[in-house]
Parts: structure tokens; C-alpha cells; sequence
């Protein structure tokens, strides 16, 4: 009976260590984290954007006011001697107008109460709002660069006398990058805040209120700070190292400050 015991105790000693030494030298499972690329998440936000009613409004307005002013403009029948200027202008208009399709982008998830799906999709929000921002960012240089060409269109058949092309290019090109950078800006603020209405009142009140007021009272400080301003410089040739930089500014450190405090937002 001893011997009998014996045996088996040596038998099941000499059998964990060779099953244990199987199970740590087995190949273990590898867990991939898996998520949508970047190309096709941007292209995502492009289609989200503009699958609601607010959305194509707003891009259909962008598309459509610059083009429709010019021709309002032009009937009057006033010679005109530049034609970059009234397009730099009217881009900066293009650009204000496309605030709208960056917030909705972003803070539209808050106010709708997709976001939980959203993040539940790609978990990683810092992802989400750069792919939010990068794809508004192409929608409002594409709605930009559609306005700023029919707007250029209707010039060149208005009777407006024989205005000198010179600088149009420079308007153009001034205008798309506007756009995209202002529709960033609407999708840093509306991440931020969370909030449509909140979102939109506070750039326009910024913009078109404070920033006017301050360039009576601190017109060099409103030099540095106002992006309506500095569109307008650079698209009619007066543009200088701090007007690309004070856009620069906007567009970083609002969507900075979106990936802040999104990542920070409980989700509900």
C-alpha cells in the first residue's frame, strides 16, 4: 500500500512540472486593438456632416452667398478698379459663414446625444475630434474654393468697367485656406464647449462684436488677435507674417482646446 501511494505521488510530481512547462512555452493570444483608420474615419465625419439638413444648408449657404453678393453687387452698375478685393472680401464672408458647419460637427454629437455612439466606435477622443477637424477642414476649402471660382465667374461677366485681375489668385488661394481654417475653428469651439448655441453665439459675439470694439479702444492688440481682419489683409495683398499667424493661433489653440476638454466631458 506505501509503494502504491509512493508511485502515485511521483508520477503526478513528475507530471505538473512537465504540464506547466508546456502551458508557459504555449504561444499566448495576442489582443490587437481594432479600430477604423484614419482616411476612412475622416471620410466618415464628411458624410455625417453632410447627412443632416443643417448640415447641407450650411454648406449649400457657403456655396451660394459669396456668388449671389457679387452679382448683387455688379448689377449696380459701378466700375470696379480690382477684382481681388471684392473677392477677399466676400471670402472672408464665405469664411464666417462656414463657423456654423465645424460646430455642428462637434459640438452637434452633444447636442443630439450621439456621442456615446460616436466614442463607443472609436474610443479614442483625441482621434474623433482630429478626424472631426480635418474633415470639416476639407468640406470648407472645397465650399471656399467653390465660391470664391463662381464669385470670380460672375465678375468677369458683370458690367463692372475693366477691373485689373492682378492679385485674384492670391484672394483665391487666401479665401480656400480661410475657409478650411474657420470651419476648424467652429469644430475646436463646439467640441470645447459642448454646446451648439453656446458654440455659435460666443464666435460670433468674438468675432463680429468684441473684436471690432477692441480695435477702437486697442487696435494694436486687435491687429494680432482678429481673424475677420486678417483674412481680409491677406487676401488683398497686405497681409504679414502675423496675420498667417494670428489664424494659425486660432485653429491650434481652439482645437487644443477641444481635445482638452472633450477627453475630459463625461459621456451621459
Amino acid at each position: 500500500m506505501t509503494a502504491a501511494v509512493h508511485l502515485t505521488t511521483t508520477r503526478t510530481a513528475t507530471k505538473e512540472p512537465v504540464m506547466t512547462d508546456i502551458l508557459t512555452s504555449a504561444p499566448r493570444p495576442v489582443a490587437r486593438s481594432i479600430g477604423v483608420s484614419a482616411v476612412p474615419l475622416v471620410g466618415l465625419e464628411i458624410r455625417k456632416s453632410l447627412s443632416t439638413r443643417s448640415g447641407k444648408a450650411v454648406a449649400l449657404a457657403a456655396a451660394a452667398l459669396a456668388p449671389a453678393a457679387t452679382a448683387m453687387l455688379s448689377s449696380s452698375g459701378d466700375e470696379l478698379d480690382a477684382a481681388k478685393g471684392p473677392i477677399g472680401a466676400l471670402g472672408m464672408v464665405t469664411a464666417l459663414v462656414l463657423f456654423p458647419l465645424g460646430v455642428l460637427a462637434t459640438a452637434g454629437e452633444w447636442s443630439h446625444r450621439t456621442a456615446q455612439t460616436t466614442f463607443l466606435l472609436v474610443p479614442n477622443r483625441t482621434r474623433v475630434v482630429l478626424a472631426k477637424a480635418l474633415a470639416v477642414a476639407v468640406m470648407g476649402a472645397v465650399l471656399a474654393a467653390l465660391a470664391g471660382a463662381a464669385s470670380a465667374a460672375v465678375l468677369s461677366v458683370a458690367p463692372i468697367g475693366n477691373p485689373t485681375w492682378d492679385g485674384v489668385a492670391q484672394a483665391l488661394a487666401v479665401s480656400v485656406a480661410a475657409g478650411a481654417a474657420f470651419a476648424v475653428v467652429g469644430a475646436g469651439v463646439g467640441a470645447a464647449l459642448g454646446n451648439t448655441p453656446a458654440a455659435l453665439t460666443s464666435l460670433y459675439l468674438t468675432v463680429l462684436g468684441a473684436m471690432p470694439a477692441l480695435r477702437l479702444v486697442r487696435p494694436e492688440v486687435a491687429e494680432r488677435l482678429d481673424p475677420a481682419n486678417a483674412v481680409l489683409q491677406l487676401a488683398i495683398g497686405n497681409g504679414t507674417t502675423g496675420h498667417v499667424l494670428t489664424l494659425v493661433g486660432w485653429v491650434v489653440v481652439t482645437t487644443a482646446a477641444g481635445v482638452v476638454l472633450t477627453r475630459r466631458r463625461p459621456v451621459s
